[in-house]
């Protein structure tokens, strides 16, 4: 699913967590992990020794646009170190630890960064090798757990996904945009009154040929017909261009019509 657009601002909300990667094998997954953090708006990228060239081409490509994450991303040596200025820390896995922690959905986890971040709490997210995820020693440092309930038979993800879905929820749990929108661009909702005079001309139509002519069920058949109509919360151009469908089924370029005005239509 493609939406850049460069003459749109970024988004970046403030405060948004550090992103750790922890030995990151593939120059690849860096790259596809700059490109779904900055999706959402995050920028802070941490390395900790990382296998591969973060800056290869391989990287760039894999981030579809989202270099300068690559390029201000910081190489650490530790775990430790990559944490030292943080003040809460999560870490994302999916198996059990021997580390006693509060674990938390990425939905809970993106609410509760949101209120952090609000206080100016600096914040960073955990995330472990490709093949083996995070060390107990890693779990070690975190505040608390982030897992992601999925198919419990089947509950692998790559590290974008992974990167992804919490960074999602931060970033949902940061707007104020409504959940539903309908993008109306040169047109808007029919009023009431364009809607009944829609009504009538079907109706009328509808009488014309026959359709009604059982008179008593003609009554639920256009309160069926008009509640379809309602349903389909139709804009003022589709309200005119069903009003010529209406004309065309009822006269079109039918020869009984032709003939009956003696005129025919330019082809």
């Amino acid at each position: 699913m493609t939406g850049t657009d460069s003459t749109q601002n970024p988004v970046t909300p403030a405060g948004g967590p550090a992103i750790i990667l922890v030995e990151t094998q593939l120059a690849e997954n860096i790259g596809t992990t700059s490109r779904a953090m900055y999706n959402c708006g995050l920028t802070d990228l941490r390395l900790v020794k990382p296998r591969q060239n973060w800056l290869s081409p391989r990287a760039l490509a894999a981030s579809s646009g989202a270099v300068n994450v690559l390029e201000a991303a910081q190489v650490y040596e530790s775990t430790e170190e990559a944490v030292a200025d943080l003040e809460f820390v999560a870490a994302t896995t999916a198996r059990p630890r021997d580390n006693v922690k509060p674990v938390w959905t990425p939905r809970h986890a993106g609410g509760e960064f949101a209120a952090r971040a609000a206080s100016n709490m600096k914040l960073g997210i955990l995330y472990g090798r490709e093949k083996s995820g995070l060390k107990n020693e890693d779990v070690s440092l975190a505040d608390v757990i982030i897992e992601v309930p999925l198919n419990p038979a089947y509950s692998s993800l790559n590290l974008a996904q992974a990167v992804l879905v919490v960074a999602y929820e931060w970033f949902q749990a940061t707007q104020s945009s409504e959940a539903v929108t309908m993008p109306y661009r040169e047109t808007r909702p029919a009023t009431k009154d364009e809607l009944t005079t829609l009504f009538d001309h079907l109706e009328h139509e509808l009488d014309e040929s026959g359709f009604l002519r059982v008179k008593e069920k003609r009554p639920s058949m256009i309160l069926a017909l008009r509640a379809l109509l309602q349903r389909a919360s139709l804009t003022e151009q589709e309200v005119r261009t069903l009003h010529g469908v209406v004309t065309e089924l009822r006269y079109g370029n039918r020869e009984d019509f032709l003939r009956k005005y003696e005129w025919k239509r330019k082809e």
